[in-house]
């Protein structure tokens, strides 16, 4: 981009300074319209280096907005997904069954408290004299419907799938399964969409420069994501700065 920029102004620096030798050196007669033609050279050069900051200006305003919408839903989904492993022990796969899980499941509502019983073992082992152990008791108090707990009477679960801004018809793509840890099958998911779907309708080359963010402020790589099938972890791949929720 500097480089671009620095061109464009080295070449403006010149026609400039072919105004002034034409202005100079050429007969009168062909002056107005060398003059003309060269100061409108250099008003399309201007007007060039004035893009080439701005747009990136706007492509970044524009950028931001999108992003903010689209991991809006992903926190949607992430709840949803861990709605779903608390009452079933594994995330979902696909759309229709999370949507399906959210619209009937409900979380059972317990309460722990503290009680002691006696110790039958010990009682024995003690000759009759009566010990007591520490034990913890859940009581279940009720249910409560998973729709109402995260969506409070909303239906947008119903179109959590759709990727709310960029190309029309997008959908997140939805993974789950299962990783072995110490002998032990941990469920995972991940729901994710690429940059280049949220920003279609953008410059081709800022999007490309996108897709290769590093930066500890920005959304690295070439996808928003949420949740991963490759370690266990349920956060976004984007910075705090972003979400709406805590992690």
């Amino acid at each position: 981009m500097l480089t671009v920029i620095l061109v464009v102004v080295g070449v403006i620096l010149l026609t400039i300074a072919l105004v002034k030798l034409v202005d100079k050196f050429i007969p009168s007669k062909l002056k107005p319209v060398l003059m003309i033609a060269l100061w409108v050279l250099i008003g399309f050069l201007g007007y060039q280096t004035f893009m080439s900051i701005y747009n990136p200006i706007l492509f970044n305003q524009e950028k931001e907005k999108r992003y903010a919408k689209v991991i809006k839903s992903l926190e949607d989904i992430r709840d949803a997904q861990l709605a779903h492993r608390t009452v079933t022990g594994k995330f979902a796969g696909n759309w229709d069954n999370l949507v399906k899980f959210i619209d009937t499941a409900q979380f059972t509502l317990t309460q722990r408290r503290d009680s002691s019983v006696v110790d039958e073992e010990l009682t024995r082992r003690y000759g009759g004299v009566e010990t007591f152990k520490d034990i913890v008791i859940i009581d279940t108090l009720g249910f409560r419907s998973v729709k109402d707990s995260l969506f409070k009477g909303s239906d947008k679960y119903k179109s959590m799938m759709n990727v709310p801004v960029g190309e029309e018809g997008a959908k997140f793509k939805l993974q789950a399964g299962f990783l072995e840890q110490n002998s032990i099958n941990i469920p995972v998911f991940e729901a994710s969409v690429k940059k280049s779907v949220i920003l279609f309708d953008q410059p081709k080359d800022l999007v490309m420069q996108e897709n290769e963010v590093v930066s500890v402020e920005g959304v690295n790589g070439d996808e928003i994501k949420v949740g991963s099938m490759e370690e266990v972890k349920t956060i976004g791949n984007w910075p705090k700065t972003y979400g709406t929720k805590k992690d």
